[in-house]
């Protein structure tokens, strides 16, 4: 069909676009009235707008429609969905079962305890989603903490001696010189008969 009006089309509705109805999406042009989720027609905005190749949803119905499936998604936690969004056109593919490798030479990363390192502090594994490196060994992001008070740590804020992790106020108290001018406050003099 000619393009008379050397407007932009529609992307729903493949109609020309004029300036004033326009809605912009992904370099689509698109009525306001056409600006709809393809599933349950509600109105959408930039903040709405879910795109899936040249297709637009909200993003409840895209979430259910392309989103991950099982435990804990989609209808509020604790929730076990057996939808398999045949409602929505999604025609469930069988996936294969998990076969084990047979490979003798297995990556270095299983090949580690338990494939993971020990955090020094509880000797637990730690995992890749929990781990904070500091003083050059791994630790729980929870067991990352002063040994004397207990303060959480960051990589910029620890100081290590014989292994264990201290804040720095700490280590100073505990590790740092003694005498005139140091760890008694601003000027303090200690002055013993």
């Amino acid at each position: 069909m000619p393009n008379w009006g050397g407007g932009k089309k529609c992307g729903v509705c493949q109609k020309t676009v004029y300036f004033a109805e326009e809605v912009q999406c992904e370099g689509n042009s698109f009525h306001k009235s056409c600006f709809l989720c393809m599933v349950c027609k509600k109105n959408l905005d930039s903040t709405t707008v879910a795109v899936h190749g040249e297709e637009i949803y909200c993003k409840s119905c895209y979430g259910k429609k392309y989103g991950p499936k099982g435990y804990g998604y989609g209808q509020g936690a604790g929730t076990l969905s057996t939808d398999k969004g045949e409602s929505l056109g999604i025609k469930h593919e069988e996936v294969p079962g998990h076969r084990p490798t047979t490979n003798p030479n297995a990556s270095k990363f299983a090949q580690k305890i338990g494939g993971s390192e020990r955090c020094p502090r509880c000797t637990q594994a730690v995992y890749a989603a929990e781990k904070v490196i500091g003083a050059g060994k791994s630790w729980h992001k929870s067991c990352f903490r002063c040994a004397k008070c207990g303060k959480g740590l960051e990589s910029t804020t620890l100081a290590d001696k014989d292994g264990e992790i201290y804040c720095k106020g700490c280590y100073a108290k505990n590790f740092g010189p003694k005498g005139f001018g140091f760890g008694q406050g601003a000027g303090a003099l200690v002055h013993s008969e």
